[in-house]
């Protein structure tokens, strides 16, 4: 538990990732103080035990440190930025950012906000909402080690904390390679199990024989048996948010000069997979796409199509 010597916290986006998160900050004693641009997200964390601002700039008024998780770079920079941003309140010294805004972005927000006195910790999140309940995230950060030291004890409540690097970006690189992988693994994962039943195998036995041998990943060991064999496609990440990702990390290879050829297939793969089913559908969703090129159906030998869900 915390004492009375802990910083009170501000949360803004206490949507699908925040609003797990949050719990966790309160339930380890916390004092929260919280914002989000939905009055129903408002209300239900209100309910919980977050006290809510009208503004970001309020809840840098009201708090000492600053966490957000928002869906975009140019919805983070609003709350950081714009009017009534976290920018112009008068207490909050750290921000904590969790979402994924690119390295580019984080540098331009971190050094206007340097300007005011506020010390950024880029520290974006990887295990989605299911870590974020549990508290089992990954916690990417990047400040300083004085920083880190002083607000790890926060971070380790929603997760593992990794000291990844001492400038503002950093965090969100090491984010953008992560959820590289991840995607890469599900977009292997399906072409591979359509591949497999296109030529008559067994979706199940297919992931049962990967997980055994040197095809097992991310999306054998957990994204296909819980979300995609079972036709529930409802692992709590978008196909819009994975592809947003892997457009920030063939941006930042761009600047670099750096060619990253499966990248940019991977990142095509999931371009037509927005286009196709919507920003909005869970990306395990993925796989469905491929199949209707195929005539096949990937669910598991438990489940028929009159099986409830």
């Amino acid at each position: 538990m915390t004492n009375s010597g802990d910083p009170v916290l501000g949360f803004i986006g206490l949507g699908h990732m925040g609003f797990p998160m949050s719990q966790r900050l309160l339930a380890a004693g916390y004092q929260l103080v919280g914002m989000d641009a939905s009055n129903e997200v408002a209300k239900r964390a209100e309910a919980s035990g977050v006290a809510i601002a009208e503004s970001a700039a309020e809840v840098a008024d009201r708090t000492d440190i600053v966490l957000t998780s928002l869906p975009s770079p140019p919805v983070v920079r609003e709350v950081a930025l714009g009017r009534n941003g976290m920018v112009d309140g008068s207490r909050a010294g750290v921000w904590i950012e969790l979402s994924t805004t690119g390295a580019e972005m984080i540098r331009e927000i971190a050094a206007a906000l340097a300007d005011r006195g506020v010390e950024t910790v880029d520290s974006p999140v990887s295990g989605g909402v299911n870590g974020a309940s549990a508290g089992t995230l990954a916690v990417m950060a990047a400040t300083t080690p004085h920083r880190f030291d002083t607000v790890k004890p926060i971070l380790e409540v929603l997760g593992r904390a990794f000291h990844v690097g001492t400038e503002p970006g950093l965090g969100q690189t090491m984010k953008l390679a992560n959820n590289y992988l991840s995607a890469t693994a599900i977009a292997a994962t399906s072409e591979a199990v359509v591949f497999g039943m296109k030529a008559g195998l067994d979706p199940s036995t297919m992931i049962e024989v990967m997980n055994a041998g040197t095809g097992r990943n991310s999306a054998t060991v957990d994204k296909f048996p819980r979300a995609v064999l079972n036709r529930r496609f409802d692992f709590g990440f978008t196909s819009g948010l994975m592809y947003k990702d892997l457009r920030l990390l063939s941006e930042q290879a761009d600047e670099m000069g750096l060619p990253m050829w499966v990248a940019e297939s991977v990142r095509q793969l999931w371009l037509y997979t927005v286009n196709r089913g919507g920003a909005d559908a869970d990306f395990t969703s993925l796989i469905t796409h491929l199949e209707r090129w195929a005539g096949v159906e990937a669910r598991g030998a438990q489940e028929s199509p009159d099986s409830s869900s």
